[in-house]
């Protein structure tokens, strides 16, 4: 009686430890991919006697990638070439003259007391005929702002400060911010 309960207990057991009731695999898809990234080119510019910058700028989402680079000119690094250039060829009024288009050297050379060449003139004679004459003082020079000569046209009734303010105002009030003044 014993032999029959240990073989069928054997018999029990072993097919739950060692069979198979069915042939099924179980798997999971894992899907860790990213998105690919978008990346911004690089633009050299080897030769520093070129006055150009390069920029360049990449922009990724889920579903689309975009990346551009351009070449921007570097009026300042043109604008002081070539008045080396007039300089080292000895045009030196000229030199200045082309500097001074810049309304910051403008002003400088004003307030040194060497008012930049007018048309020819040097000196003193070139800082009367830059005063008589407003409209050929490059735009974005301060140094005259105060005298009646030189005072900003006014049209239609708006003056340039009471623009600049309608703008900033303009542009506060189109991103959300109150602004109370």
């Amino acid at each position: 009686m014993l032999r029959i309960i240990l073989v069928i207990s054997i018999l029990l057991f072993s097919q739950k430890i060692y069979g198979a009731d069915t042939n099924t695999v179980s798997s999971t898809v894992v899907t860790d991919k990213s998105v690919p990234t978008a990346n911004a080119p690089s633009v050299v510019v080897n030769n520093s006697d070129i006055c150009k910058v390069a920029t360049s700028g990449a922009i990724q989402t889920n579903i689309f990638g975009l990346a551009t680079g351009v070449v921007v000119d570097d009026e300042l690094c043109q604008l002081l070439k070539l008045s080396r250039q007039l300089y080292a060829s000895g045009l030196k009024v000229a030199s200045i003259s082309l500097l001074a288009t810049d309304p910051r050297v403008f002003d400088s050379l004003v307030m040194a007391g060497t008012p930049p060449p007018y048309m020819g003139a040097i000196g003193s004679e070139a800082l009367e005929k830059w005063k008589s004459n407003p409209n050929m003082i490059p735009e974005g020079s301060t140094v005259f702002e105060d005298t009646d000569v030189l005072k900003i046209n006014v049209e239609e009734g708006v003056s340039d400060g009471e623009f600049k303010k309608f703008l900033f105002l303009a542009m506060a009030m189109y991103i959300g911010l109150p602004i109370l003044f």
